[in-house]
């Protein structure tokens, strides 16, 4: 199912997207993530990058956005993004957890040739807890994420 926005903004619904998982967790950590993507089947690399996170001991899903189709932002010359939302918990720490996530977007292939290049996966840490992080490698919360559709339209319509 698709709800049209705007002629440039389009949500998607599947079986993943939006999705509540679990309700509680022992784990310590509240994290939001952002995924986005525009190379390859970007909802097909969302379906398998839930299956691994769900798979994955250390972390626990509790909620997913619709999928935004949205424009490019810093290089236009590419295609449309599919963004998404991610809601889950986690005991590791920050800069693990940051390991972790680009680890997974190792695996779905993600290259890194330039700002705002082209991507199979992109994932960023929006939040983690209430947590403020301002280093070279990390900041959180992520850099200029309220002035982005492809993360406050999705967070919007997330069902708690």
């Amino acid at each position: 199912m698709k709800k049209t926005l705007s002629p440039e903004l389009t949500l998607f619904y599947n079986s993943n997207f939006p999705k509540k998982f679990n309700n509680s967790s022992l784990m310590k950590h509240l994290v939001t993530i952002g995924i986005g993507g525009n190379i390859g089947n970007t909802k097909l690399i969302f379906d398998k990058l839930i299956l691994c996170l769900k798979k994955d001991t250390r972390f626990t899903l509790l909620m997913t956005s619709p999928i935004l189709k949205n424009p490019p932002f810093g290089f236009l010359q590419q295609s449309d993004f599919l963004n998404g939302i991610i809601l889950l918990k986690t005991n590791l720490c920050p800069n693990d957890f940051l390991k972790a996530m680009q680890r997974y977007e190792n695996k779905f292939g993600r290259k890194r040739s330039f700002q705002d290049a082209p991507r199979t996966l992109d994932i960023d840490i929006i939040f983690f807890d209430d947590k403020k992080i301002n280093t070279k490698n990390l900041i959180i919360p992520h850099k200029n994420w309220a002035n982005r559709e492809s993360v406050i339209i999705p967070l919007k319509y997330m069902k708690k």
